[in-house]
């Protein structure tokens, strides 16, 4: 049997309830954590970024992605680089597209230039691919 190691698999463990990731914490399988607002909505969550602070602090170093839940480009910017400034472990989430069906494209190399890991969530076509290489191509 192959195991995960071998595979070259980073499992990434995806939710917002604070005891369920401290304890997916000690499992050497799991390699980072992701959450979004979605999820801290239906946990009862309120105050995003304290909750961000938490988690930050329950993974110690481990890979986190936390995503913006603006809708607009420049607050999802404001929002990416509060999220960034919590720690070198914070790959912040950024939708391709808002619900209007913008392209993010332009907001991730302003964000690519300013240095902010990023996660950029749902990518469907070979189109949002090209469009967010040909951004950061040009940071």
């Amino acid at each position: 049997m192959v195991t995960a190691n071998k595979l070259h698999v980073q499992i990434f463990a995806d939710g917002a309830d604070i005891d369920g990731i401290r304890g997916l914490r000690s499992n050497p399988l799991i390699k980072g954590f992701t959450t979004n607002p979605t999820l801290m909505k239906q946990a009862g969550i309120r105050d995003y970024l304290k909750f961000s602070k938490e988690v930050i602090e329950v993974i110690d170093g481990l890979p986190i992605s936390l995503e913006v839940f603006s809708d607009d480009f420049a607050e999802m910017k404001t929002q990416a680089l509060k999220l960034s400034a919590l720690g070198s472990n914070v790959n912040v989430k950024i939708p391709i597209t808002n619900t209007k069906s913008e392209p993010s494209s332009k907001l991730v190399s302003e964000l690519a230039k300013e240095g902010v890991s990023l996660n950029v969530t749902a990518l469907f076509t070979l189109k949002q691919v090209d469009d967010i290489v040909s951004a950061l191509q040009g940071s």
